[in-house]
């Protein structure tokens, strides 16, 4: 079984445990007062394991299926049997890393919580764009872009909505954990960074 599949299979069973026990769901959650009053530094990875709902969770986990599947195997081609340990080291850092921001901004405010694998899946999601910009990422089935087109969208999105409360979505988390990503997977291997802008350079939207 891949990596990938225990992932999720996890992250399933933890959040279908955290709905059936509110305690749980409260003690697992990313809360950063509680983080800040008494240093349970543990909820910055256990939250990444928790969801709102079916479709929260379902929309997280297909696509980390999709990106980590792809991203997994070329981990394992790259680098062999340490290629296992890099991706959960980018998805579980991922996680933690894009949840710093947050931490930091309400540590004192005792309303804000997050939680989700959003992180982690952004992580994991431009590490794929890293490794192959020119692959076509479809929305809706029918309109396709190449990786680093939509993965350039997504980050002038999340940037814009991370300075917009209007909603309650912790964009920071997608942003930074995007942008996470693609500077681990570079420092992993920096060639892989050389042949991203080698592949940009040859690319052409009339080809």
């Amino acid at each position: 079984m891949s990596l990938t599949l225990i992932i999720i299979i996890v992250t399933v069973i933890a959040s279908m445990a955290a709905w059936k026990n509110s305690r749980l769901f409260s003690k697992w959650m990313m809360h950063p007062y509680t983080i800040h009053q008494n240093k349970q530094y543990y909820r910055l990875v256990t939250s990444g394991f928790v969801h709102g709902g079916y479709g929260h969770l379902a929309f997280n986990m297909i696509t980390f299926y999709f990106f980590g599947s792809y991203v997994e195997k070329a981990f394992g081609l790259y680098f062999g049997i340490p290629g296992d340990f890099y991706f959960l080291m980018l998805y579980l850092l991922g996680i933690v890393v894009a949840d710093l921001p947050s931490y930091w901004k309400n540590r004192t405010n005792v309303n804000y919580s997050a939680i989700g694998a959003s992180g982690g899946v952004s992580a994991v999601l431009f590490s794929s764009i890293l490794l192959n910009p020119l692959n076509q990422i479809c929305l809706y089935i029918f309109i396709c872009f190449p990786g680093f087109i939509l993965g350039a969208v997504y980050l002038f999105y999340t940037y814009y909505k991370s300075n917009n409360l209007a909603d309650n979505i912790n964009h920071d988390a997608h942003l930074y954990g995007a942008l996470f990503g693609m500077v681990f997977t570079a420092i992993l291997r920096p060639r892989f960074l050389f042949d991203f802008i080698d592949q940009l350079s040859h690319f052409s939207l009339f080809n």
